[in-house]
């Protein structure tokens, strides 16, 4: 009898067992799973441009290497910091719900990981899928130690679009020949602009039109009659940049991780910070042709930028039967706006809508609960004595938002924030409006100064929020690509000109309004977004061009805790690196 007991035990058992594995698979099948990755922060010798510099690179690698996850998964990433500088990784678009600790820019939620420390960045991609990418968050190391995130749909899900023959990260860089600490910190110090580029790169490669770059050019092979998703990053630090392949079209399906209504274009305007996929459909035949894809330079500005042009080759894999080499044959080459061509970058941008459907709704918030409305933008900073500076008129050059140019506190925000310890770290009257309104597109006001502080917006937990960006024109108007960490939001408007509040609105998009994380306030013009905070924690804002937030053309948003637990912002982890 005791042998039957035993044996029923165990089949009860073997049936619990049974149960439990097909729950968890059930589980696992839409949980995602947990993926494990280590960056190992070193320097690297890298040659371009016949010189040899010593960079900073994630494991060796420029650029570094790829993330890949699918909707729903958890990533643990342990950086482990073996150079000289203190350093930080953002997680670029990621929305970092209720994983605020893990967003990474310096300051803002995080202390930097010092030389010999490590940080584990921990955090779980809902609701997302698509194109983002990982970048240094601290001065301007984000020049080297950048690299894709790819995330794919979950499993079972498909693309809304045809499936692609193949997926190919393309990432456009910047590249000094100098160190770019050195620059950085000596134009903050004297005030003038940082030295520009030496080069563009693609997947840091500079291409057939710099010296001794032939052998450093990125080369696509591609087979006839297929379709090939291209996941566009502009890692570059200071340009919007035009991009298009000669001789072919390219579809637009998706912009910051987010789907898109088709749209087909021969040329890409992508700015600092954000994420484009394309699908490339090649032609049916061989083409007795090689054809290169090329990128350069959207400026609007008066100051000096690098106007040359990055490339790469796309090469048609030939049939063995083809007895033509493929260099015998001509390459032929894409024509590309010219630097300042506005016209182009907005009638590009107004075809970027949401699909908007049943299975990928566009969530515009319809009703507003706060109204803001920042000018962006240049102005100066008064020498300091004993000092000659090379700002305008023995000035120092600045940037701020609502003329407030934001000085980076000593302490993270989001500990001060957590732990009520905000006395002497920050203040919580960053202004709805500007100080004093002026002509913000006509002629400047006398006084271009600007004032310093460390201010943030407070936002109760789900307020939401519509911003006007007013672009102006002191020192000079120019494209402003603003970048929100830890939301998505809607651009239901644009313009040029100054915005006015009594008429625009009625033109505003709230059906199917391009969803994104960032977004060029237009030259001499204004972008209206709206964004739901439901994200408790400290979120930074900040122009995607690496000078305006060095000038400090940046500022925080800070959402309180809701009422419920899953609207609390977790204690932070252990091992959160210490100033």
């Amino acid at each position: 009898m005791e042998y039957s007991f035993v044996k029923s035990s165990n089949l009860v058992l073997l049936t619990l067992f049974v149960l439990v594995l097909v729950d968890t698979l059930a589980l696992a099948k839409h949980a995602g799973i947990t993926r494990h990755y280590k960056f190992n922060i070193q320097m690297q010798n890298m040659t371009r441009l016949c010189q040899t510099k010593s960079i900073v690179t994630v494991n060796g690698q420029f650029p570094g290497p790829r993330i890949i996850a699918r909707e729903g998964d958890r990533l643990v990433i342990k950086v482990v910091n073996h150079v000289q500088y203190n350093l930080t990784i953002h997680w670029h678009g990621v929305r970092q719900l209720r994983s605020g600790w893990a967003d990474g820019p310096a300051y803002i939620t995080q202390c930097p990981i010092q030389t010999g420390q490590s940080y584990v960045y921990n955090f779980t991609i809902t609701g997302q899928r698509g194109t983002l990418f990982w970048h240094a968050h601290i001065s301007w190391l984000r020049v080297t130690l950048y690299g894709p995130i790819v995330i794919l749909p979950k499993k079972g899900a498909a693309y809304p679009f045809p499936q692609p023959f193949k997926e190919i990260p393309i990432l456009f860089g910047e590249w000094w020949k100098a160190d770019t600490e050195t620059i950085i910190s000596k134009a903050l110090q004297t005030g003038g602009a940082p030295n520009i580029s030496d080069a563009y790169t693609i997947n840091g490669l500079p291409g057939l039109f710099y010296n001794c770059s032939a052998k450093d050019t990125f080369k696509l092979k591609v087979k006839p009659g297929k379709t090939y998703l291209l996941r566009l990053v502009n890692a570059a630090l200071n340009d919007e940049l035009f991009f298009s392949i000669a001789n072919h079209n390219l579809t637009v399906v998706e912009v910051d991780a987010v789907y898109v209504k088709p749209f087909k274009t021969n040329t890409i305007l992508i700015t600092p910070g954000q994420t484009t996929n394309v699908l490339l459909k090649t032609k049916h035949f061989h083409p007795n042709a090689t054809f290169l894809m090329a990128a350069r330079p959207y400026a609007t500005g008066p100051a000096a930028f690098d106007n040359s042009t990055t490339t790469g080759i796309l090469e048609y894999h030939q049939p063995s039967n083809n007895t033509k080499k493929s260099n015998t044959f001509p390459l032929l080459k894409p024509k590309l706006p010219i630097f300042n061509d506005t016209t182009f970058a907005t009638s590009f941008v107004k075809k970027i809508r949401s699909l908007a459907n049943g299975k990928f709704p566009a969530n515009v918030p319809k009703k507003v609960d706060k109204h803001f409305f920042f000018t962006v933008g240049l102005g100066l900073n008064p020498c300091p004595k004993n000092q000659t500076c090379q700002g305008p008129n023995n000035t120092k050059l600045a940037a701020s938002v609502n003329n407030i140019s934001f000085v980076q506190p000593n302490v993270a925000l989001l500990q001060s924030h957590f732990f009520n310890q905000s006395k002497g770290v920050y203040t919580t009257d960053f202004p709805a409006n500007p100080p004093f309104k002026f002509n913000y597109t006509g002629n400047p006001p006398n006084n271009i100064f600007v004032t310093t502080g460390t201010k943030v917006v407070v936002l109760p937990f789900n307020t939401s929020v519509e911003l006007v960006m007013q672009d102006t024109s002191i020192i000079s108007a120019e494209s402003h690509p603003l970048h929100l960490h830890g939301f998505n939001f809607f651009v239901v408007g644009q313009g040029f000109g100054n915005y006015n509040s009594s008429k625009d609105p009625a033109n505003f998009n709230l059906v199917d309004p391009a969803e994104r994380n960032t977004v060029g306030v237009p030259p001499g013009g204004w972008v209206a977004i709206r964004f739901l905070a439901d994200n408790p924690g400290v979120w930074f804002m900040h122009c995607h061009l690496e000078v305006h937030t060095s000038w400090g053309l940046k500022m925080a948003w800070m959402v309180m805790d809701g009422k419920g637990p899953k609207q609390k912002l977790p204690p932070p982890p252990a091992d959160l690196p210490k100033c």
